[in-house]
C-alpha cells in the first residue's frame, strides 16, 4: 500500500532524485518489485535528463557572461571565470537555502532556522536521512500544494547545485589541480605507439599510390605497336 495521497513529493524524491528520505516506502511485493524496476529505468532517465538541462543553461549562466566580460572590457578570462562562480555560488546559496530555510522555519512549526538549513542541505546534497520531513503536520494548511511546491524546490535546487559545480568544475585551477590525479602514461609507450601508427599511415599511402598506379595502367587505352617488318617496306617505298 502505498500513501501517495499525503506524501507525493517524498516519493518522487526516493525514486527519481535519489535522496531516498525513507519515510515513503511500499508495503507489498508488487509495489517492491515496481519500486525496483521504475528505479532501474526512472533514475539513469533523470540523470540523463538533468545532465541536458545542466549543459544548456551553464552555456547561458556561465561560458557567455564570462565570454563576455573577457572579450568586451578586456579582463582575464581565468579572473572573470573565479569571481563569476563565487557570485554564482553566493546567490545559489541565498536562493536555495537561506530563503528556503527561513521560509521553512515560518511554515513549519517545530523547526528553527538551523533546523531549517539543516533540511535544506542534506536534501539539495542528495543525503536524504529523512529525519525532518515538511508537511507532516496535522494543521498544514494546503498540505498537497505545500508538498508540489516542495518538489519544485527540490527540483530546481539540485539543478542550481549541479549547474554551481559544473561552473566551478570549469576553473582553470581545478583543472591544473585535478591533472594531478591523472594517470601519466610512460613516454616510451607513447613513442612506440606514434611510430606504429606512423608506419601504418605510410604503409597505408605507399599502398594507395600503387592500387591508383594500377588503376591508372588499367584505365590507359591500349596503342598497337607497328611490326618492324611493316616499317622497313615503307622506308624501301
Amino acid at each position: 500500500n502505498w500513501y501517495v495521497s499525503s506524501q507525493l513529493y517524498l516519493s518522487i524524491c526516493l525514486l527519481c532524485f535519489v535522496l531516498g528520505y525513507g519515510h515513503t516506502v511500499p508495503l507489498s511485493d508488487g509495489g517492491k518489485a515496481f519500486c525496483i524496476i521504475y528505479s532501474v529505468i526512472g533514475i539513469p532517465f533523470t540523470l540523463l535528463f538533468l545532465t541536458a538541462v545542466v549543459q544548456r543553461i551553464i552555456v547561458y549562466v556561465t561560458r557567455r557572461p564570462v565570454l563576455y566580460f573577457h572579450i568586451r572590457w578586456g579582463f582575464s578570462k581565468q579572473l572573470v571565470a573565479i569571481i563569476h562562480a563565487i557570485l554564482l555560488g553566493f546567490v545559489t546559496v541565498s536562493c536555495f537555502f537561506l530563503i528556503p530555510a527561513a521560509i521553512f522555519s515560518v511554515l513549519e512549526d517545530d523547526w528553527n532556522f538551523l533546523e531549517s538549513f539543516y533540511f535544506c542541505f542534506i536534501s539539495l546534497s542528495t543525503i536524504g536521512l529523512g529525519d525532518y520531513v515538511p508537511g507532516e503536520g496535522y494543521n498544514q494548511k494546503f498540505r498537497e500544494l505545500y508538498k508540489i511546491g516542495i518538489t519544485c524546490y527540490l527540483l530546481l535546487g539540485l539543478i542550481a547545485m549541479l549547474v554551481v559545480l559544473e561552473t566551478f568544475c570549469e576553473l582553470h585551477e581545478l583543472k591544473k589541480f585535478r591533472k594531478l590525479f591523472y594517470v601519466k602514461k610512460d613516454k616510451e609507450e607513447d613513442q612506440v605507439h606514434i611510430m606504429e601508427h606512423d608506419q601504418l599511415s605510410f604503409s597505408s599511402i605507399s599502398d594507395q599510390a600503387a592500387s591508383m598506379k594500377d588503376d591508372q595502367k588499367a584505365n590507359e587505352p591500349f596503342v598497337t605497336s607497328q611490326s618492324p617488318t611493316s616499317n622497313d617496306s615503307s622506308l624501301n617505298n
